[in-house]
């Protein structure tokens, strides 16, 4: 018995050994590393890396900052018709799936990053009113014996359309949120959403905030993913949901070739007619390609110290859905 945990034991340790290794070479810092293992934040915070990528092109930390903001200043927008054109309109049923994943109940407190434009958060609202009428109606169906006079007063006495949800949007970029704002007003969402000016690496939320948080095709944009994912784990409560929709690594290679010459050949052209702009979406396409693969991915998730990572491929594995528990 003995014998059998102590090499269980070693198990555990080389696995962890080798995910602090696969987390170094990632962020840039073998070459760095002093002689004893360092968790991955505890190493980011005393030896932080001095270059990074942004595409395909090497910067320094604080230049990748600077040119991820100007990115999506500039295609803030245009950023949603960009998306329908490059997407053929599928990103919709991919936010529209992450939604299905999540299933928020009323009274759900959702941190939405990296979500300006709102898209995410706004589905959110729906979704949580649809299922808080769904709950008064069954709820009114229970009790056949009152009169329509006493159902038309539990309607209008009914304070809160949302059941106690909120929804926080924080984005660093100011203009992404200001267009996610104008989108907020002019399709009428009001009550239950707050949007927040923050960095994902450095979130302004106390601890154990929130039930559930989201980050869709946002977290690739981050210069430490890594400390991004920490932060994530920090705000969330115990018993807390991390969602990340992302772009994946298609498997197929027929696919993976289509998609490479969509990718390369026809999104920047399409940046340039729509948008003016072919620089801006020519690096959303290399940091796709610069993002850590599926397994690579998940296992810095666990790193943060989430359970229960899962991975659920979308669309021939073009998008995929990482999810985990704050345990």
């Amino acid at each position: 018995m003995a014998t059998h945990r102590c090499c269980a034991l070693w198990s555990y340790c080389g696995r962890r050994w080798s995910r602090v290794m696969r987390c170094c070479r990632l962020s840039g810092l073998c070459s760095s590393w002093p002689s004893g293992p360092l968790g991955a934040r505890h190493l980011s915070q005393e030896k932080p890396a001095t270059e990074t990528h942004f595409g395909f092109e090497t910067v320094s930390e604080e230049e990748k900052r600077g040119k991820v903001y100007h990115v999506f200043e500039s295609v803030a927008k245009k950023y949603d018709v960009m998306n329908d054109m490059m997407s053929l309109g599928i990103h919709r049923i991919w936010k529209d799936l992450l939604l299905c994943k999540m299933r928020p109940f009323p009274g759900t407190q959702l941190l939405d990053v990296a979500g300006g434009t709102g898209d995410i958060a706004f589905r959110f609202l729906n979704y949580v009113q649809a299922q808080h009428k769904g709950k008064q109606k069954r709820q009114l169906r229970a009790q056949q014996n009152l009169s329509w006079e006493e159902i038309a007063k539990k309607y209008q006495n009914e304070e809160d359309p949302l059941g106690g949800s909120r929804v926080v949007v924080c984005d660093i970029n100011k203009e992404m949120l200001k267009i996610g704002k104008q989108k907020a007003r002019a399709q009428g969402y009001k009550a239950g959403l707050a949007w927040v000016l923050g960095d994902a690496e450095e979130l302004p939320f106390d601890d154990d905030k929130f039930d559930v948080y989201t980050i869709a095709f946002g977290i690739r944009n981050v210069t430490h993913i890594d400390q991004a994912l920490q932060e994530a784990h920090r705000v969330l409560k115990p018993g807390g949901r991390f969602l990340c929709l992302e772009f994946s690594q298609v498997n197929n290679p027929l696919i993976s070739r289509l998609y490479d010459l969509y990718s390369f050949q026809v999104i920047p052209v399409l940046g340039e007619v729509i948008a003016g702009d072919w620089k801006s979406y020519q690096y959303l396409v290399e940091s796709i390609r610069q993002f850590p693969s599926q397994e690579e991915f998940r296992e810095m998730i666990e790193d943060a110290g989430f359970e229960k990572v899962t991975y659920e491929s979308l669309t021939s594995g073009i998008v995929a859905i990482h999810s985990g528990f704050k345990l």
